[in-house]
């Protein structure tokens, strides 16, 4: 199973989801385009950890019936009862980390999940694609993941181009593609064509054959943000090495710069905030193999994401204009400044701290799929902690503590007797001393 994912390389996706329009408000700090959540939500709802730990570890037992049936129900002939069941389903597992519950019915819910996206249509198609991410997180073992690889990405792949699905099934087939690829294998083979497919999908908000933006519509941009997002995510397990070759060699594999600055001009925020992202985890990745990389494009890259970090059109919505400020100006930053935006992420009594855009992207994605039970599964999901590095269970360390301590007590209380018995061999106070 692929361990230790993080890299030198970025990509942030952020949002700072301020429902304020005066623009005199604080807007400086960065901001993340994959979240659907405030940046509020997404951070700072880590102050409860403990309590939805203690939550999540004792309360289960109600919710096990519940959730029995709504596995029952997945398969059910009524469209409407088999959405009710996938949204219970996808509540449960976001709460609560469950491996060996999970790991006991990951066949039926496997099931039933390949015959909705393959055979199903819109909110059924999209819920059901939204359980993959969380099924991949509850089990822990690189058997059970190939086994859902194998199954369930032919059919997502399969949602995710079909033109005639919904743009939403569509997008949510995409994210639950790039994560379960991203989680499940580190095959550089596997991951390039896969990600070629998805460069076929976002391709839709290039600039047209005349130079001007793309004309797709909300919901279109909205898969285009998607597909674009997963292949980003995918980007960050590709080595730095390889990924200097793939750009350098014009071998069609990697898109061309040239392609994601263009993205830039479109009139969706989602669109062009992830472009300014990718490109930011682009030259992070190769800087870190190559300190020259891309440097011929660098002024045209500054120049174009500096206007983005000062736009002051006002055909666009307030709101919009500050979020595209905040992150633009981490994007030049880093671009100019070769300084990447740093967040900490606080929960419970630990901390983990977002420093590279690779990890940014990877932190975000997999919050897009926990939402608010991304605590519960920052303290507990073991699989989960090692693929952001924050090493064994809180608990775990604790544990060890207290056994280092009593373990230093018996070596000091043992030491102690050893000297005590040596010096009485050495004071025989029944003898007497004779001058």
């Amino acid at each position: 199973m692929p361990r230790n994912r993080r890299k030198n390389m970025a990509n942030g996706n952020a949002h700072h989801n301020n429902d304020s329009d005066d623009d005199t408000s604080n807007d400086n700090a960065s901001v993340y385009s994959c979240q659907s959540e405030t940046l509020n939500d997404a951070y700072n709802n880590n102050t409860d950890g403990d309590s939805t730990q203690t939550e999540a570890g004792s309360g289960f037992e109600k919710h096990e019936e519940k959730l029995l049936q709504a596995i029952e129900n997945a398969t059910d002939k009524s469209l409407q009862t088999r959405i009710n069941a996938f949204q219970v389903i996808n509540e449960t597992l976001v709460h609560h980390y469950i491996p060996d519950f999970i790991d006991d019915r990951k066949m039926t819910l496997m099931d039933a999940i390949e015959k909705s996206i393959k055979k199903g249509k819109g909110a059924e198609q999209a819920w059901a694609a939204r359980i993959i991410p969380l099924l991949v997180i509850q089990l822990e073992g690189a058997q059970e993941i190939n086994g859902m690889m194998n199954v369930l990405k032919p059919v997502l792949l399969a949602t995710a181009q079909d033109g005639a699905a919904s743009y939403d099934a569509r997008a949510k087939c995409c994210m639950a593609l790039g994560l379960l690829n991203f989680l499940g294998t580190d095959d550089i083979g596997d991951l390039l064509p896969l990600m070629k497919n998805f460069e076929g999908i976002f391709s839709g908000s290039y600039l047209k054959g005349d130079s001007s933006p793309s004309s797709a519509n909300a919901d279109a941009a909205a898969l285009h943000s998607a597909a674009l997002s997963a292949w980003a995510l995918l980007l960050t397990l590709i080595p730095s090495g390889d990924l200097v070759s793939l750009v350098n060699g014009n071998n069609q594999m990697i898109p061309s710069i040239n392609k994601l600055v263009g993205m830039l001009q479109s009139p969706h925020l989602d669109v062009r905030m992830i472009a300014g992202e990718t490109i930011a985890l682009i030259l992070e990745s190769g800087r870190s193999h190559d300190e020259s990389f891309l440097e011929d494009e660098l002024p045209d890259l500054i120049e174009a994401t500096q206007k983005l970090a000062t736009d002051a059109h006002k055909y666009r919505a307030k709101r919009d204009r500050k979020v595209q400020r905040a992150t633009f100006r981490d994007v030049h930053r880093y671009l100019e400044e070769d300084i990447s935006p740093e967040i900490s992420i606080k929960f419970g009594k630990e901390t983990l701290l977002l420093d590279t855009w690779s990890l940014h992207h990877q932190y975000i994605c997999l919050r897009n799929a926990l939402g608010f039970g991304m605590n519960v599964h920052l303290t507990e999901n073991e699989f989960l902690r090692d693929v952001l590095e924050l090493g064994a269970k809180m608990d775990e360390l604790e544990r060890s503590l207290k056994v280092a301590k009593a373990e230093k007590k018996f070596i000091n209380a043992a030491a102690f007797k050893a000297r005590t018995i040596t010096r009485g061999k050495n004071r025989d106070k029944r003898s007497a001393v004779v001058n």
